[in-house]
Order: structure tokens, then C-alpha cells, then sequence
């Protein structure tokens, strides 16, 4: 019986299924990181990331990925920019998407305190679409095959697995952002959306309705249901345009409230996959007037190469499963401690800061400076490092390299570090007495970090 339902479930994973919705995806998606691209340019980021700071935070095991000049990366963006353009068009397909995510993957590596969610899944969604034959269709490649090459036009199709693997990859951002919220601070007191509305009380016509009292506490409300159902209101036919729409108004809502940069576009264009895959010819002939070409399925594919594509598939799946449920090996409040809060959708359920003053004594003569993270940090850096315990140690042994190679060593490091979550009031995240110089990084569970406060936020009252 086991084998039997593993044999349908094979069948159906690699039964032939429309590829015009992983096209339309690869050229919307290509055009939006386009715009990203640009933004970056416009906005002078990578001055402001990779040319001013002078010390950068490495992801463990990644600390040999550096920094090119500033010519150099401004050139970089600027070809991915080229690369994104030439992703949609179906240009080079497999060249310009594998360049593109390498390039993206890269630009991640460089420094840990420019983490977003958003740049994550940007960059998984560009591997997933290295990996697909999204370029087979409705591209310049295919098109000047058929012309100066002779090709009879390809099977417009692909196993079925393709469309349920980028399916699983959008439904496992909105339920884990969903299973992030499901706790007090967001649902019981209202933050940290409450601390953010009030500073979006100026904007305008719903400046007034977000000084309401209760508004808050609704809004965090829908943005949990939100996330918690809207897979499953896209994935039934007869809610599905309904959904979509909801999608866009509360994706547009979140770009307007909070500075949240791309994200809310990558949602909204990734949420199509969700429709039919004929979804893009539907549309045409509705603009066209047109009669519904339907595609050229092929046979599906039963070679021993696609149930190696399968393997790997679910191999992917498991772990992006593992990856945002890793928290739970350290126990404790991930949102203080911060281990395993990356790579693990935990979207806009946190609002923290801190300060950071080290104390640096020379294990000889016992004279002791006190070293501000300003002088090696930019306010940006300065800002996420003094709330991410691993950052502060990162630093540390910076700081410590640093006053050795001065000729000041041999010395110990001490950090008086204090945060604050969802507006309580700062505690101490760090243990002052341990030396950072002596503890190395990685991810062990790290017992010098101190527990979270017990006590609850703060109801603050949003004030015009």
C-alpha cells in the first residue's frame, strides 16, 4: 500500500503541467529585482553598506567572503541590474540567473547587519529559478532557437513539482511569519506594531485612525490571521481572486506604514504562483479578445535524472523547514537571544535596541579602557549590532585584534551591554563578567547571553 501511494505521488509530482506561470514569475520577478537593483544605485546603499564601514559582521563560516572596492561593487549592482533584465527577458537564461544569484548571494554575505527577510528571498527565488526550466518558454532564447537554429518549439510544460516547490517556498514565509506572531507580545499587547504606528501617525488620512486606541491591537490581529490564512484562501479557486486582491491592498498598506523597501512587491508577485498555471494565457486572451492557445504538454518526464531532481527538491523543503524551527534547540525567547531568528521568517515581530560599552583590560599592567563601538562601526552597524549577542562578540575579538596589533595587548574584553524588546525597559543581554576575547562563535548554544525580562511590554498610548 506504501509503495503504491509513493508511486501516485511520483506520478503526480512529475505529471506535465503548463509552464506559462513559472515564465510570467521569471519576468516579473527579473523586472522586480531590476528595480531593486536600481534603488540600490539611487539610494547610494553601497556606499552607505560596503564603503564606509571599515569592519564587517561575517556570518559563521562565511568570514572569507570580503569586500571589493566601491568601483567594483557599484559595477556589481549595476550588472545585476543588467542580469535581472536579462533574467526576464529570457536572455542567456541559465548564465545571466546563475550570475544573478551568485551576485545577489554575495552582496548578502558581505555584511550580516544588512540582513532582511526580503534580500533572503530574493536570493532563494533566484536559485529556484537557476535550478527550473523557466527559461524554456517565452523567451529570447527559445525564440532564436526556433529562428536561426531550427528547433521545433519545446514542450511548453514541466513536472508539476516545479510548481508545488515555489508554492511551498511563498506558503512557508507567510506560515512561519504567522507562527511568529502568535505570541503575547503581538497579540495580547500590540507590539512592537504599537511603538510603529505611532510613529506613522503623520501620515496622511490614516494618521487620525491610527491614534485610536484599539487600532493597534486589531492590526496586529489581521496581520496574524493574515499571514496564518492567506495560503489557504490562494490555493482555493473560488477565494483565490478575492485573496489576490486582499494580498495587494495589505501589501501596498505595509509599504505605506513601514520602510520595508521591496518586500511587499516580491510578496505580491510571488503570491501568483498560487493561481492556475495557465493563469498568464488566460490573461492574454482576456486583453487580446483572443482565442485560449492551449500549451504543448509534453509526456512528463520518468528519467532516472527527475526523480534525482525529486530527492533533491525534498532535500530543499526539509531544510527550509529546519532552518526557521532551529530556535527551539536553545529554548528561551529567540527574539532576545537571537539564535535562530535568521533565515527564519520572523517578519516585523520585534522592535529592539540597546547600547554597547566594552571594557578592555591589559592582562599585564591592569590598566582598563572603556571602547565605544563608534569607533569601528557605522550608526547603522552600531544599531543592529547592540541588540544581536553574536554580533557584540563578532566585535569584540575585533576589538581586541585591534589593541594587540597597536601594541596594548595582551588583553581581555568585557562588554556592558543592555537591550530593550517591544518597548521594555533595557536590561542587561550579555553577562559583563565574561571575557568575549576567551568564547568563541558559532552555533552552540551560547550561556553567557542572559535571559529575557520577564515583564510584559508597555501599553503606550499613541499621542497626536
Amino acid at each position: 500500500m506504501i509503495r503504491i501511494e509513493r508511486l501516485a505521488l511520483k506520478s503526480r509530482l512529475l505529471e506535465p503541467t503548463d509552464l506559462a506561470w513559472l515564465a510570467a514569475f521569471r519576468v516579473l520577478f527579473g523586472l522586480t529585482l531590476a528595480v531593486s537593483m536600481w534603488r540600490f544605485i539611487a539610494n547610494d546603499w553601497i556606499t552607505r553598506f560596503f564603503v564606509e564601514p571599515t569592519f564587517f559582521f561575517k556570518y559563521w563560516g562565511f568570514g572569507w567572503v570580503r569586500p571589493l572596492s566601491g568601483p567594483a561593487l557599484q559595477a556589481l549592482v549595476v550588472g545585476l541590474g543588467v542580469l535581472a533584465l536579462a533574467v526576464a527577458g529570457g536572455i542567456a537564461f541559465r548564465a545571466s540567473a546563475t550570475l544573478l544569484a551568485l551576485g545577489l548571494s554575495y552582496l548578502q554575505l558581505l555584511d550580516v547587519s544588512t540582513y532582511l527577510n526580503h534580500y533572503y528571498l530574493a536570493g532563494l527565488l533566484c536559485w529556484l529559478l537557476v535550478a527550473s526550466p523557466a527559461g524554456r518558454i517565452w523567451s529570447v532564447d527559445a525564440e532564436l532557437a526556433r529562428r536561426f537554429f531550427g528547433q521545433v518549439a519545446s514542450a511548453e510544460s514541466a513536472a508539476r513539482a516545479w510548481l508545488y516547490l515555489f508554492r511551498f517556498q511563498i506558503a512557508l514565509v507567510y506560515g512561519f511569519a504567522a507562527l511568529a506572531k502568535a505570541q503575547p507580545d503581538w497579540l495580547v499587547h500590540a507590539q512592537p506594531l504599537r511603538i510603529w504606528l505611532g510613529a506613522s501617525a503623520e501620515v496622511p488620512l490614516l494618521g487620525r485612525l491610527l491614534a485610536i486606541d484599539g487600532v493597534p491591537l486589531v492590526m496586529s490581529w489581521c496581520g496574524f490571521l493574515f499571514d496564518a490564512t492567506i495560503v489557504g484562501w490562494l490555493s482555493w479557486r473560488r477565494t483565490r481572486p478575492y485573496a489576490y486582491v486582499v494580498v495587494l491592498l495589505f501589501h501596498a498598506l505595509t509599504r505605506v506604514l513601514f520602510p520595508i523597501g521591496m518586500f511587499p512587491v516580491i510578496m505580491s508577485v510571488s503570491a501568483l504562483v498560487f493561481f492556475d498555471p495557465s493563469w498568464p494565457r488566460a490573461a492574454a486572451v482576456r486583453l487580446s479578445s483572443r482565442r485560449l492557445s492551449p500549451p504543448l504538454l509534453g509526456e512528463g518526464d520518468r528519467t532516472p535524472r527527475s526523480a534525482f531532481a525529486l530527492y533533491s527538491g525534498a532535500l530543499y523543503c526539509a531544510l527550509q523547514l529546519l532552518l526557521p524551527l532551529r530556535f527551539l534547540a536553545y529554548g528561551g525567547d529567540v527574539l532576545w537571544h537571537e539564535q535562530g531568528m535568521r533565515f527564519s521568517w520572523r517578519v516585523m515581530v520585534r522592535a529592539k535596541g540597546g547600547s554597547a560599552t566594552f571594557l578592555v583590560r591589559n592582562s599585564r599592567t591592569g590598566q582598563i579602557w572603556h571602547v565605544s563601538p563608534r569607533e569601528y562601526l557605522t550608526p547603522l552597524q552600531e544599531s543592529e549590532m547592540v541588540s544581536q549577542p553574536d554580533l557584540v562578540l563578532q566585535l569584540g575579538h575585533h576589538v581586541r585584534a585591534d589593541l594587540e596589533r597597536r601594541g596594548l595587548g595582551p588583553v581581555e574584553v568585557r562588554v556592558d551591554a543592555r537591550a530593550s524588546l517591544n518597548g521594555r525597559r533595557s536590561a542587561p543581554i550579555i553577562d559583563p563578567t565574561v571575557d568575549l576575547a576567551s568564547l568563541s562563535d558559532g552555533i552552540a548554544l551560547k550561556p553567557w547571553i542572559l535571559p529575557a525580562p520577564a515583564t510584559p511590554p508597555p501599553h503606550t498610548r499613541i499621542s497626536l
